[in-house]
């Protein structure tokens, strides 16, 4: 199978999109409805954007000090809360910009009151340290955002758009006093940005992933990752809702809805920004509220405050990095990392262990806490489903000399019952976008006489590349009917071959 631009020029680059070219052709024949799902939408011709305002940052700067000033003065011989103190930070900052904004308008220039309502979240973002990266933060067409220095912003927009935005720092040094500032306020455990760790990953307050580094590099660069689907179901991501990739059909929603009822391990597997982070998060919806689990994160970003009140017995636990001089064991002390916290998690008395992303040696703890589990799952990076199983392997030998290739790969063949594979083709370079979609699901069986990881492939690439029935489950057959589930059901899938995918994939490559 060949995947050939629609047309390109001599030099083999690929042309801008123009309104002129022939509309896509359908899908030849594997498009099937989901009986009684509702008809695809039609698409609509896309909308141009209206132009976003912009900010006065010396406006911005001098109406944080007056704000400062006022907060101050407001503190002063009084004892106060931290609710009462963000309370009347808030009204002070809706003050000052108020009587900002009327000074402008007597002035003959009236301001417009999305304009207005920027630049007060532009004051509240500098007195708290994120400055104009807020700006960014607040933009919910953006998907990531790449800083490269100060003045180079680059940004894409969901579907497929990038553009340049404007400098997010009058110099680089300002730039990394915003990064160390971000750090600071970075959840429960403490982060840093300095000479000694020119590196920085962790969770803004909005939820987006921020990764940082500087000294080591020649600009300090920045990258953040927008998470605009905070909580998500499995059918949300089955085109229920608009807005998201149709990422699984509903026959892969039911079959995955019961692996969670059924208590199976499952391992999601993919490129980094595939969506993995989606389906694990579309998985955890499945939870009982009532259920008590342990959730193992580098820095949080799988559990937002409304999941956490929906789930109320679940146990955050958050990765610590260490400040200070190494040990005999050549660790800084005071770090904590996901593998010291496996340990503690079995002790909490719960089935479900659940690992944002495993990277390190911390996969052979968890790859032992899945065989005394049920209902586990963790993320890895993998360039493909098939490199799954190596990748599993280059990660347990960084464990220590004991740790054989035998012994990890029959590990994972004991600890493992489903891999998810997620799958990104990025379109952005010819004029499309970022299709996300669930391309295998993996049965793991067991490990060969060779050692070798042996699995099944569930579901597998359709047609499009989307998933679709190939084969029925074996191994996880009967605990799949504990719940009701009847793995038989897609007998007549499998031998058509073909999915219940809601909409046509609309790419521009042409498949061969």
């Amino acid at each position: 199978m060949r995947f050939e631009p629609v047309s390109t020029d001599p030099r083999g680059q690929q042309p801008a999109p123009t309104s002129t070219a022939p509309p896509l052709p359908p899908a030849n024949g594997w498009h099937q409805p989901w009986p009684g799902s509702p008809p695809a939408p039609a698409t609509a011709p896309a909308a141009e954007a209206p132009p976003r305002p912009r900010v006065d940052f010396q406006a911005v700067r001098d109406l944080r000090r007056q704000l400062t000033e006022r907060l101050t003065l407001w503190q002063r011989g009084r004892e106060f809360t931290v609710d009462e103190e963000d309370t009347e930070r808030a009204r002070l900052a809706v003050a000052v910009v108020a009587e900002y904004a009327d000074s402008v308008r007597r002035a003959g220039t009236p301001m417009p009151a999305g304009e207005e309502r920027l630049l007060l979240d532009q004051v509240t973002a500098e007195l708290v340290g994120l400055g104009r990266l807020q700006t960014l933060l607040v933009d919910d067409t953006i998907e990531e955002v790449h800083i490269l220095g100060c003045d180079q912003v680059r940004i894409t927009r969901h579907g497929g758009g990038v553009d340049w935005g404007e400098p997010i720092a009058d110099s680089d040094a300002e730039l990394v006093e915003i990064l160390q500032a971000a750090a600071r306020r970075a959840g429960a455990t403490e982060r840093s940005l300095s000479t000694s760790k020119p590196t920085l990953d962790l969770q803004l307050p909005d939820g987006s992933r921020l990764a940082a580094v500087f000294l080591v590099s020649h600009r300090p660069y920045a990258v953040i990752r927008k998470h605009n689907t905070l909580d998500v179901s499995l059918d949300d991501i089955a085109g229920s809702r608009a807005d998201l990739d149709e990422m699984i059909d509903p026959l892969l929603r039911d079959f995955l809805r019961a692996s969670m009822r059924a208590g199976l391990n499952i391992m999601v597997a993919g490129l980094a920004g595939a969506g993995k982070t989606t389906v694990i998060r579309a998985l955890m919806s499945e939870i009982a509220p009532d259920e008590p689990y342990v959730l193992l994160e580098e820095s949080r970003e799988l559990l937002p405050a409304r999941r956490q009140a929906r789930h109320r017995a679940v146990m955050s636990f958050e990765a610590r990095e260490g400040h200070g001089e190494r040990g005999l064991d050549g660790r800084p002390a005071g770090e904590v990392t996901i593998a010291d916290l496996i340990p503690v998690s079995l002790r909490m008395g719960v089935l479900r262990i659940i690992v944002g992303e495993v990277r390190s040696r911390e996969i052979v703890p968890m790859l032992q806490a899945m065989t005394t589990s049920r209902g586990s799952m963790c993320t890895i990076h993998a360039r493909t489903p098939a490199g799954v199983g190596e990748r599993i392997v280059e990660l347990a030998l960084a464990h220590g000399r004991e740790m054989t290739v035998d012994q990890a790969r029959r590990m994972a063949a004991n600890a493992l019952d489903l891999i998810v594979y997620v799958t990104v083709e990025d379109e952005t370079a010819i004029g499309g976008r970022k299709h996300r979609f669930v391309s295998h699901v993996e049965e793991v069986i067991g490990a060969s006489d060779n050692g070798r990881i042996t699995t099944t492939t569930v579901f597998g690439p359709g047609p499009d590349g989307r998933a679709v029935p190939r084969h029925l489950p074996e191994r996880v057959r009967d605990q799949l009917l504990r719940v009701g589930y009847d793995a038989r059901l897609l007998t007549r899938w499998v031998e058509a071959g073909t999915g219940a995918w809601r909409r046509p994939r609309q790419t521009r490559l042409a498949r061969r």
